[in-house]
């Protein structure tokens, strides 16, 4: 019987210990880029990025908005308009697909889903040339068009929101609808929307993030710099680093302001998932 709370306490240590092993490996990039976004170059040339010796971050955040006529801000703009609209038009197309293949019976449903499930297995990356070939015969390439069209498809947001309708959207709750007199766009968007908020939150998050961290889809499309993202813009950046050290303190601050939206989209949207967990509980 004496075994038992000491084999217990050791498991616990042993499981608390892990977790701290873990948030520490995660924190530990964030934590350096703070610190380094504070140092000029020669502070992080020399070093010491971990220390606050020699802050500058008001210095570096000034020289990162005036380079080069601003053209950060450009980036980040880019960046927003790219993944804000990209993502909140890609979740409404697959919650509505996920929301048809869950609720409509059709000729070829699962046969069609199928091939929806092999997109999910197709690296975006093998896919990035076909794309560029087909956007050279529209004539959209280094044009915005190029990188949102793209982005519109999810398959595993599809896949997602059709297993999110299966399980937060009653049937009878759409029959109740159609009886009232409800059309089926009507329905969708009234009902069948607001029950599956906590998928299209997720969705979002998902597509919003992939966009955002996005790098070989606008390298390949696009050439001139106003129109590129910041995950391009830094790339280049810091391909010029090596010749001319100054910007690395470019690099790094911009890098710190690109994690800032992520964090906000996180931070602002999770109190849907919150919601979506007891969204069973209540009948």
């Amino acid at each position: 019987m004496t075994h038992r709370p000491q084999s217990a306490w050791l498991s616990k240590t042993a499981v608390n210990g892990a977790l701290v092993l873990a948030v520490v490996y995660m924190l530990f990039p964030l934590v350096w880029l703070v610190t380094a976004a504070t140092k000029d170059a020669g502070g992080l040339l020399a070093g010491n990025a971990f220390s606050f010796e020699g802050f500058d971050l008001g210095g570096n955040l000034s020289r990162l908005a005036a380079y080069n006529d601003g053209i950060y801000v450009h980036w980040y703009v880019n960046s927003l308009l790219y993944a804000g609209l990209g993502a909140l038009a890609c979740s409404l197309i697959s919650v509505a697909a996920g929301y048809a293949f869950d609720k409509y019976h059709f000729r070829g449903k699962e046969k069609l889903f199928g091939l929806v499930l092999l997109g999910v297995l197709v690296p975006t990356t093998a896919l990035a040339l076909p794309m560029y070939l087909l956007a050279s015969e529209v004539g959209i390439v280094n044009t915005y068009w190029a990188v949102l069209i793209p982005v519109l498809v999810n398959p595993f947001g599809v896949y997602l929101s059709r297993v999110f309708s299966s399980g937060y959207i009653p049937d009878e709750a759409l029959e109740a609808a159609r009886i009232d007199g409800a059309g089926e766009l009507r329905t969708f968007w009234s009902i069948g929307l607001r029950m599956i908020m906590p998928g299209f939150v997720t969705v979002f998050l998902f597509q919003f993030t992939a966009i955002w961290n996005n790098f070989f889809l606008p390298l390949v499309m696009l050439s001139d710099q106003k129109l590129f993202p910041l995950s391009l813009g830094l790339y280049a950046w810091n391909s010029n680093a090596h010749a001319e050290p100054d910007f690395y303190p470019l690099v790094v601050t911009g890098s710190l302001l690109a994690v800032v939206p992520l964090v906000v989209a996180f931070v602002s949207l999770q109190r849907h998932w919150k919601a979506g967990l007891t969204a069973g509980s209540v009948k």
